[in-house]
């Protein structure tokens, strides 16, 4: 969002700087064995990963882990109708899969911005009454849309700090689709050892647990 008003439409032009940083994290552990070869200039090629993530897909398509992280980086890459079709074999899965329900919210959020192009709209709202607990999780739902994550967080989070069973818990669900989306591959460590949180993701698990246990 900028001056108020989305970027490029409801998602904006995501800049490749930032497809590449989503894929450099997640392809190697979704192309199963393949080692990435990051002194190729074409190994860092955000088209490319996406090809070995495609392939790791149509290589086991029961795979939903693999499936679950080729949409992501679809979506990441603003490639939404790519990543509807690839959902779509595993849609009805949602409902008992958290990752793939974390896919489905995603999904939902980017076809609510496009029918929601003015966000004043939820700001306005909002600043009448702070209450307005269906504005806020529509303002989070559109800050989703333009992947901003932490900024959906917050105002999720704005929610839960007022009313915690809101809407049969919708904020709350919300929130943690948005850290199974944005929580990167565990690295691998030495047997022992217990791998490192993601530092984000894990400030805002706090903050989840600070709310709704207070």
């Amino acid at each position: 969002m900028k001056n108020g008003q989305p970027v490029d439409g409801f998602m904006g032009a995501v800049p490749e700087g930032k497809v590449r940083e989503f894929l450099d994290k997640h392809v190697q552990a979704l192309a199963g064995e393949e080692e990435p070869q990051a002194e190729e200039p074409e190994a860092l090629d955000p088209a490319v990963q996406l090809e070995r993530l495609q392939h790791a897909v149509a290589t086991d398509p029961a795979n939903d882990d693999a499936r679950f992280d080729y949409v992501k980086a679809l979506l990441a890459a603003g490639r939404e109708p790519e990543a509807r079709r690839a959902f779509e074999p595993v849609a009805s899965k949602a409902g008992t899969s958290r990752r793939l329900d974390a896919l489905a919210r995603w999904l939902d959020a980017i076809a609510f911005a496009k029918s929601h192009p003015n966000p004043a709209d939820e700001d306005a709202k909002i600043a009448a009454n702070r209450r307005d607990f269906q504005a806020r999780f529509d303002r989070a739902r559109l800050l989703i849309a333009q992947q901003r994550w932490t900024a959906a967080m917050d105002e999720l989070l704005e929610i839960l700090m007022r009313d915690k069973a809101w809407s049969e818990d919708l904020a709350r669900k919300t929130y943690i689709a948005i850290l199974e989306i944005i929580e990167p591959p565990k690295v691998k460590v030495a047997e022992g050892q217990i791998p490192p949180d993601d530092p984000t993701v894990a400030t805002y698990r706090r903050r989840l647990s600070s709310v709704v246990l207070s």
